[in-house]
C-alpha cells in the first residue's frame, strides 16, 4: 500500500470518527471488536496513522461497513467541506508553526466536530467566491497577521543586516551610494543589471524592476528615483544574502503562488529599510524629534531626507522602530493611492498594532472619511498640480478623534506623486493611538499648530449632518435608524 500523504491520513481519521460515532461505539467498545488499541486508534482518528490491509479489514468489520467503502475518498456530506478545505492550499501553504500552532491540534478541532466545523468552513468559502477572493488574499492576512503577532520587529533580520555590513565593509554614513550596492549585486553575487530593461515592455512600466533568475538579470524601470533604485538593490541583497530561494521575480507581488513569496517578499523589504536606515542613529533622531515643543514638518522630512529614503521606507522603518523602542505599540500604518481622474482612494497597505484600528480598509465600496488627513493631504497635493506648482513630498499632522469614541490619534501624513507610476498620487500614514503616556513622549502633541478634527470611518457611516467633505450619503446610518423605528414600533404593538 502507497504510504498516504497527511491529508489522506486527516480525511480518514475523521471518517472513522464518524462511522465510530454513527455506530454508538466508544473507543472501548471499538478497540474490543476490533482487536486494536484504543491509543491507536485515537492516533488514527487525529489523522496520525493510517492502517495496513490487514488492520483496516478487521476496522471495516467492527464499524459495519465494507473495506471498499472505509478506504473510498469519497466523503459524507458533512465531511465534504472539510475535504475541500484541506485539498485547497489555505491549509497546506500556510505556516502554522510561525503562529505557534500545531497542525494535529487544527485537526482536532475539525475531528471534534465535524458537522460544526463543516458548516463553519463551507460558509467561509462560500463568502470567498462570492467576494472573489483567492488565495493571495488570505496570504496577505496572514502576513499582516504574522506581522502584528511580533510588532513588526525581527531581530534575527536586524542581525543579518549588521553581519551584512561587516562582510561587505559598508560604511556607516548615510545614505548608501546606490553604486556601491550595484557593485555588490554584481560581484559578489553574479548579477547583470539593466537600467532602463523595462522601458521596452509598456505593460511593465508601473513594475519597479523585474528579475530573470536563469540570467541572474535585473531590469529596472528608467523612470526610478535613485532612492528607489538603492531601495531595489536592498531587496535583492536581502534575497540573497537570507539564502531566500522561494521568492516573486517582480519589485511588487502580483499574484503569490505559495505563501512562502509573500513573507519571503517581506523579508526582503526589511532587509533593504534596515540596511539604508540603520537602527541606532534613527532611534536617536526620532527621540530627538519628539522631544521638541512645536510640530516641525520639515523636521520630520529631514529625517527622512538624511537617509535618501522613500516615505514607503521611513514610515517601514517607524513602524519597526516605534513599539519596540519606544512603547508606542498602538499603532496603524495606511498608504493611499489616489487617482485623481477618477477622484478614488484606495487602500493598497495597511498595518495595525495592538489592536484592530479604527481607520481600516473597506471592500464595500464605501466613501473613506474625506476629513482623514491621508485623504485631505492627497486633495491638496492634486490641487497644487492642477495649479502648476511642482511639489515632491507634503507632509502634515492632525490629531484625529472618532465620532462615538474616545479613541484619539496623533496622524502623521507623507503624500508624494506615485513613481513610477503616471497621474496618481500616494500617501502614507502613520496613527498613534493617544495616551497619557504617549503625551509625555511627544513634546509636541498640544502645537494649537496641529490640526484636531472629529473623523469617521466611511461616509455610508458616518451620522454628521453638517459635513462639508462628505462623498455620499449615510446609508448605513439611515438604514439602522430605520431598523430602530421599526423595532419601537413593534414594541409599542405589544406592549
Amino acid at each position: 500500500m502507497s504510504v498516504k500523504t497527511q491529508n489522506e491520513r486527516i480525511l480518514f481519521g475523521l471518517k472513522v470518527k464518524q462511522l465510530r460515532q454513527d455506530q454508538g461505539l466508544s473507543f472501548a467498545d471499538l478497540s474490543k471488536a476490533s482487536h486494536l488499541s484504543v491509543s491507536y486508534l485515537n492516533e488514527i482518528e487525529k489523522g496520525k496513522k493510517y492502517p495496513k490491509e490487514d488492520k483496516l479489514k478487521a476496522l471495516a468489520d467492527a464499524l459495519g461497513t465494507s473495506y471498499d467503502r472505509l478506504v473510498s475518498t469519497e466523503l459524507s456530506k458533512s465531511l465534504a467541506p472539510v475535504g475541500e478545505l484541506l485539498q485547497s492550499n489555505f491549509l497546506n501553504e500556510l505556516p502554522l508553526d510561525l503562529f505557534g500552532i500545531e497542525l494535529s491540534k487544527v485537526v482536532e478541532i475539525i475531528a471534534s466536530a465535524p458537522v460544526r466545523v463543516g458548516a463553519f468552513i463551507s460558509t467561509l468559502l462560500e463568502l470567498s467566491r462570492n467576494y472573489a477572493l483567492k488565495e493571495e488574499n488570505f496570504y496577505f492576512g496572514a502576513l499582516r497577521a504574522y506581522l502584528e503577532l511580533h510588532n513588526n520587529y525581527f531581530e534575527e533580520l536586524e542581525e543579518a543586516v549588521e553581519k551584512f555590513i561587516r562582510q561587505h565593509d559598508i560604511s556607516p554614513a548615510r545614505p548608501i551610494n546606490e553604486a556601491r550596492l550595484k557593485q555588490i549585486l554584481e560581484e559578489s553575487f553574479g548579477y547583470e543589471i539593466v537600467e532602463g530593461g523595462l522601458d521596452a515592455y509598456p505593460e511593465l512600466l508601473k513594475l519597479r524592476s523585474v528579475y530573470l533568475p536563469k540570467e541572474k538579470r535585473l531590469l529596472l524601470n528608467s523612470r526610478l528615483t535613485p532612492s528607489q533604485r538603492a531601495f531595489q538593490f536592498g531587496k535583492e541583497l536581502g534575497f540573497n544574502f537570507l539564502g531566500i530561494q522561494e521568492r516573486a521575480n517582480t519589485s511588487s507581488l502580483l499574484r503569490s503562488r505559495v505563501f512562502e513569496e509573500v513573507i519571503n517578499h517581506s523579508k526582503a523589504i526589511y532587509f533593504s529599510v534596515a540596511l539604508h536606515i540603520p537602527r541606532r542613529p534613527f532611534m536617536e533622531e526620532v527621540e530627538a524629534f519628539f522631544k521638541k515643543d512645536r510640530w516641525d514638518g520639515e523636521a520630520f522630512l529631514n529625517i527622512m531626507k538624511k537617509y535618501d529614503a522613500t516615505p514607503e521606507m521611513f514610515y517601514h522603518r517607524l513602524t519597526n522602530i516605534l513599539p519596540r523602542f519606544f512603547g508606542m505599540n498602538k499603532l496603524f500604518f495606511l498608504r493611499f493611492i489616489h487617482d485623481p481622474a477618477q477622484d478614488t482612494f484606495e487602500i493598497d497597505k495597511e498595518l495595525h498594532l495592538s489592536r484592530r484600528h479604527h481607520p481600516h480598509g473597506n471592500a464595500l465600496f464605501e466613501h473613506y472619511c474625506r476629513r482623514w488627513v491621508s485623504l485631505s493631504l492627497l486633495r491638496d497635493l492634486h490641487q497644487m498640480q492642477r495649479e502648476g506648482k511642482y511639489v515632491d513630498t507634503f507632509v502634515r499632522a492632525q490629531r484625529s478623534q472618532y465620532i462615538g469614541t474616545e479613541d484619539e490619534y496623533l496622524c502623521l501624513t507623507i503624500a508624494r506623486p506615485a513613481y513610477p507610476s503616471p497621474n496618481r498620487n500616494v500617501s502614507v500614514t502613520i496613527g498613534l493611538l493617544m495616551s497619557d503616556e504617549l503625551r509625555e513622549k511627544i513634546a509636541f502633541y498640544e502645537d494649537p499648530a496641529i490640526q484636531f478634527r472629529e473623523v469617521n470611518k466611511t461616509c455610508e457611516r458616518c451620522p454628521l449632518t453638517d459635513c462639508a467633505e462628505r462623498a455620499a450619503p449615510p446609508a448605513v446610518v439611515n438604514k439602522r435608524e430605520e431598523w430602530r423605528r421599526i423595532q419601537e414600533r413593534l414594541a409599542e404593538l405589544n406592549s
